[in-house]
């Protein structure tokens, strides 16, 4: 599992762009003078974030932007944190693509999870919430692991040969968590 106590913590460094919204957002901002407003994903925590950019700034869906403590090149300031209702529909499209950004750049940690999740309660472990996993593969996760520990995506589908992606059951989850559809939060800070 991700510490939560460390991305507590943290705060977001850098967001990936998902939507650009030039004359702001009617449907959230009722005022006479509309600003531009970024939606966006963070890097660390999955945040999901309202940005307001500094004047004449143009950012594109994808654009990968710093947020943290300094100097912003492109980020006035954050709004603050938004729900998946709240994203555009462009938002909602390019979440997936931005997840999967993010899961591929960091793949050593989410590979960190396999190796070291635990069991959340009684009867759960964290593996069995992964999207298409359930107890068969946890049990054949935890008994490899133990051999030796994953090196990467590809090292658990080798080692793990009917085991579906390990990489999109780690995106789908985060995906499921964003929605607000879980119980429990692996990787999205709530």
């Amino acid at each position: 599992m991700i510490d939560q106590k460390k991305i507590q913590k943290s705060k977001e460094e850098n967001v990936i762009v998902l939507d650009f919204l030039p004359h702001g957002n009617s449907q959230t901002k009722k005022s006479f003078k509309q600003i531009p407003l970024i939606q966006a994903i963070g890097t660390n925590r999955f945040s999901l974030l309202e940005i307001v950019p500094k004047p004449d700034v143009q950012v594109m869906p994808g654009d990968i932007l710093y947020v943290g403590e300094g100097k912003r090149d492109k980020v006035h300031h954050i709004s603050g944190k938004l729900d998946y209702e709240k994203l555009t529909g462009n938002s909602q499209q390019e979440l997936t693509y931005a997840v999967e950004k993010i899961v591929g750049d960091n793949e050593k940690n989410f590979v960190e999870f396999y190796n070291k999740a635990q069991a959340i309660g009684l009867r759960r472990h964290a593996l069995e919430l992964l999207p298409g996993l359930g107890k068969r593969y946890m049990w054949d996760i935890i008994e490899e692991r133990e051999e030796k520990e994953f090196e990467s995506f590809d090292n658990i589908k080798e080692r793990i040969k009917a085991i579906p992606s390990p990489k999109q059951a780690i995106i789908k989850r985060i995906i499921h968590e964003l929605k607000e559809e879980e119980k429990f939060y692996l990787f999205v800070d709530k």
